[in-house]
């Protein structure tokens, strides 16, 4: 472990010269469309709670019970309120 300053830059010019000259192996290549597919469902679940959130806001504005709400998203008009009252995170 480096202890003095010329120690931590020695290691961080040889660890930068590493990452410049670094070629990858094929093996260390990877198709990486999963992980696009992972973020773009992430993505569409936050619009689609976003929406949820909204919706859920014009309808208490509308005065639309929890109850209602709540059989409308598949729980209960606690869980509904609880999930998505006053405190609600926006995202």
């Amino acid at each position: 472990m480096p202890r003095t300053i010329d120690e931590i830059i020695e290691r961080a010019e040889d660890l930068a010269a590493r990452f410049e000259n670094h070629e990858p192996a094929d093996d260390d290549i990877r198709d990486a469309s999963a992980l696009r597919e992972v973020r773009r469902a992430f993505l569409t679940r936050a619009e689609a709670e976003q929406l949820v959130i909204d919706s859920v806001k014009k309808a208490r504005t509308e005065g639309h019970s929890w109850a209602s709400i709540g059989a409308m998203i598949g729980t209960s008009g606690e869980a509904a309120r609880q999930r998505y009252g006053q405190k609600a995170p926006k995202l």
